[in-house]
C-alpha cells in the first residue's frame, strides 16, 4: 500500500467517524418511546415527614402529590402532541437584573420564564435567549417544593407577600429577594423564596418553614427540572450536541442520562450520596440544582409521559418543633456553560461543557485559546495564533514529513517506470519499488505523519469550537460575525478548496491513475463538507493549510535545488570519465 492510499484511507476514516457518530444520534433521536404506565399512587405523606431516611424517588413523593405532567401538550403516539395545553397558570412576578430577566408563576411558585440578557437567542441576536419557556409547544420550568402532608408543593398556589409585581435590580442593590406565601396548614406556615444576584446566574430558592402547631414535623423539600426532549433552535452541526441529564458524585464521578435511557427504564446513576449535584443540558446551557456538601440528598431522574422527563434532588428541610422555625436553600444555576465560572460553583460542574472522547485534548487547547482572547480581544485572531502554535509544536514531525514527500516528488518518474516495467506482474512490482524505496532512503509512509498528528487535533478543536459558549455570536472580521456557525457566503471553504489544491500540486503525482483522479477532486469534496462545519473550525484548517504550503514549498525548493546539484555533479563527473577514456583510447 503506498503513501496516496494510506492518505486516502485516512480521510476516509475521519469522515465515517463523523458520519457515523452523526447517524447513531439522529437514529436514538427519532426512536420510538415505549408506553409508559401512569405514575403509581402517592405513597404515604405523613409517614414520608416523620421518617428520618430520605424519600426513595421511586414512591414518587416528590411528584405523586402533585403530578407535573397535567397541564402539559399529551402524546396523541405518533411523536406530535395533541391539542397542546399549558402549564396552569396564576399571576406572574417579573425580576430584572444585569443577566436575567425571570417570571415567576404565583401558581406552585414555579420559575417558568428564564432568559439571558447577556446570550443572545438563535433567531435573533436583537432577542435575548430564553432558557426556561412555559410554552404551548415547549415546556422548561424549575419546580419545587415540600414532601409532607398538608405542605405546599408545585400545585400549590401561592400568594405573593407584597404587591410589587415587577422588580428590577437597582444601583446600588446586589440582589432582589421574592417571597411567597403559602396557605397555612395544620399550623405550619411555609414561605418559598427566590433570591437573584447581581452579575451571577445563580438563583437561590429556599423555603421558610415556621411551625406554629403542637407536634413536630420532619419535611423533606425536593428540586427538580421538567422539560421536553425537543432540541432548541439552533444551527445545524455534524456532530448534534448533547440533551438530556446528567449527574456527578465524588463517586460516580460526572454520568450523563440520556432521554433515551429514561425511556427505556435503563438510567444507571448514583441516588444517594452526601454530595454532588443534578443538571439538565443542552447545547452551550444547563441548569443545575447544588445542594451544599455533606448533606444528605437523592437524585432521582424519570419520564413523565411522552417527551416530558424530570430530574431532581430530594433534601432533608430539618426537624422543626413546636414555635422553631428553619430555612432551607438551594442554588439554583441556570445559564450558558462558561467554563472558567462553572469550575468555580461546585466541583465537577465545568464538566458538563461536552468535548466528546477527545477532552484531554480539547481542553488545554481551549485553554490556550482562552489565553490568546485574553490578549487579543479577538476569538478569530486567537484561533490562527492557536493554529501556528500547534504548527510549532509539531513542526519537526511535519518537516520530516514533507521531506519524504519531497523526496518522493523526485523519483517519481523512477517509479513510474518501475510500473510500467512490472505492470503484469505486481508482487514483483511491488517488491522492485521496496528495493527501490531502501536505495533511495525514501520512507513512503513519512508524508502521512502529518496528516495523522492533525487529525486528533482537529478533531479535538471541532468539539472545542461547537461546545465553547465562548465562541457563539463571536466576531472575527468583514463577514464572519459567528465564529460558531458556518460561514454564510462560503468563501472561508472557498478558499480553503484553493489552499487544498494547491497542496495537491506539491504532493508527488500517484502513479496509480484512478488515485490521481481521487486526488483531484478532494479539494472539491472537503470544501463542500466544510460548508457545515463552524467558521472557526474552516479558520484553523485555511491558516494550518497555508502554513503547511509554506513549509512544504520551502522544503520542496531545498530538496530540487539540491537534486539539480546531484544531476549536475553526475553530469560533470560522467564527462570527466568519458573524457580520460578518451585520453587513454588515444595513447594506446
Amino acid at each position: 500500500m503506498d503513501n496516496k492510499k494510506i492518505v486516502l484511507l485516512i480521510i476516509f476514516s475521519t469522515s465515517l467517524l463523523f458520519l457515523w457518530d452523526a447517524w447513531v444520534k439522529e437514529q436514538e433521536k427519532f426512536k420510538n418511546p415505549p408506553a409508559v404506565t401512569q405514575t403509581v399512587a402517592p405513597a404515604d405523606s405523613a409517614q414520608a415527614g416523620n421518617d428520618s431516611s430520605l424519600p426513595v424517588p421511586g414512591s414518587e413523593l416528590a411528584s405523586s402529590q402533585a403530578n407535573p405532567q397535567d397541564g402539559i401538550p399529551v402524546s396523541n403516539g405518533s411523536g406530535d402532541t395533541a391539542t397542546p395545553r399549558l402549564l396552569p397558570s396564576g399571576e406572574q412576578i417579573r425580576v430584572v437584573t444585569d443577566k436575567v430577566v425571570a417570571e415567576i408563576d404565583t401558581m406552585g411558585g414555579d420559575l417558568r420564564r428564564l432568559e439571558l440578557l447577556q446570550q443572545p437567542s438563535t433567531e435573533d441576536k436583537n432577542v435575548p435567549y430564553a432558557l426556561l419557556h412555559s410554552e404551548a409547544a415547549r415546556t422548561y420550568v424549575a419546580q419545587s417544593g415540600l414532601v409532607g402532608e398538608g405542605l405546599p408543593n408545585h400545585k400549590t398556589t401561592y400568594r405573593a407577600e407584597s404587591d410589587v409585581r415587577n422588580y428590577e435590580l437597582s444601583a446600588g442593590e446586589d440582589k432582589i429577594t421574592v417571597r411567597l406565601l403559602a396557605p397555612e396548614s395544620e399550623g405550619v406556615q411555609v414561605i418559598k423564596t427566590y433570591t437573584f444576584h447581581r452579575n451571577s446566574y445563580v438563583i437561590d430558592v429556599g423555603f421558610e418553614v415556621a411551625n406554629k402547631g403542637d407536634a413536630t414535623v420532619r419535611p423533606f423539600a425536593y428540586f427538580q427540572m421538567l422539560r421536553d426532549s425537543t432540541p432548541p433552535a439552533g444551527k445545524t452541526m455534524m456532530i448534534p450536541s448533547f440533551l438530556g441529564a446528567a449527574v456527578y458524585t465524588d463517586e460516580g464521578k460526572y454520568q450523563k442520562i440520556p432521554f433515551t435511557d429514561l425511556d427505556k427504564g435503563k438510567a444507571d446513576y448514583p441516588a444517594n450520596a452526601n454530595n454532588g449535584w443534578i443538571a439538565m443540558l443542552e447545547h452551550y446551557f444547563l441548569t443545575a440544582w447544588l445542594p451544599q456538601q455533606h448533606i444528605p440528598r437523592e437524585f432521582f431522574a424519570k419520564r413523565q409521559s411522552d417527551n416530558l422527563y424530570t430530574a431532581g434532588v430530594i433534601v432533608p428541610a430539618g426537624v422543626i418543633a413546636p414555635g422553631e422555625t428553619t430555612t432551607t436553600t438551594m442554588p439554583f444555576y441556570a445559564g450558558p456553560e462558561e467554563q472558567d465560572d462553572l469550575a468555580g460553583l461546585a466541583p465537577g460542574l465545568e464538566l458538563t461543557v461536552d468535548y466528546g472522547w477527545l477532552t484531554m485534548v480539547a481542553k488545554p487547547l481551549f485553554r490556550l485559546l482562552s489565553f490568546y482572547h485574553s490578549w487579543i480581544g479577538n476569538w478569530g485572531i486567537a484561533i490562527i495564533l492557536l493554529t501556528m502554535t500547534v504548527k510549532l509544536l509539531f513542526f519537526p514531525l511535519s518537516a520530516a514529513g514533507y521531506r519524504s514527500m519531497a523526496k518522493l516528488r523526485l523519483v517519481t518518474p523512477k517509479l513510474q517506470r518501475l510500473q510500467e516495467q512490472y505492470k503484469g506482474d505486481r508482487q514483483r512490482m511491488h517488491q522492485a519499488m521496496m528495493e527501490f524505496y531502501q536505495e533511495e532512503k525514501i520512507n513512503p509512509m513519512g508524508g502521512c505523519f502529518p496528516i495523522l498528528v492533525q487529525i486528533p487535533v482537529f478533531i479535538a478543536l471541532y468539539w472545542t469550537i461547537l461546545a465553547a459558549v465562548e465562541l457563539r455570536y463571536a466576531p472575527f472580521a468583514l463577514w464572519i460575525n459567528d465564529l460558531s456557525s458556518p460561514d454564510p457566503y462560503y468563501m472561508l471553504p472557498a478558499l480553503l478548496g484553493i489552499s487544498m489544491f494547491v497542496q495537491t500540486k506539491l504532493n508527488p503525482t500517484p502513479t496509480d491513475p484512478i488515485q490521481a483522479k481521487v486526488m483531484q477532486f478532494m479539494p472539491i469534496i472537503f470544501s463542500a463538507m466544510f460548508f457545515f462545519f463552524p467558521a472557526g473550525l474552516v479558520l484553523y484548517s485555511l491558516v494550518n493549510n497555508i502554513l503547511s504550503i509554506a513549509q512544504q514549498w520551502q522544503i520542496t525548493k531545498m530538496y530540487g535545488s539540491a537534486a539539480s546539484k546531484n544531476v549536475s555533479g553526475k553530469s560533470a563527473g560522467n564527462s570527466k570519465k568519458t573524457e580520460k577514456k578518451t585520453k587513454e583510447n588515444k595513447r594506446s
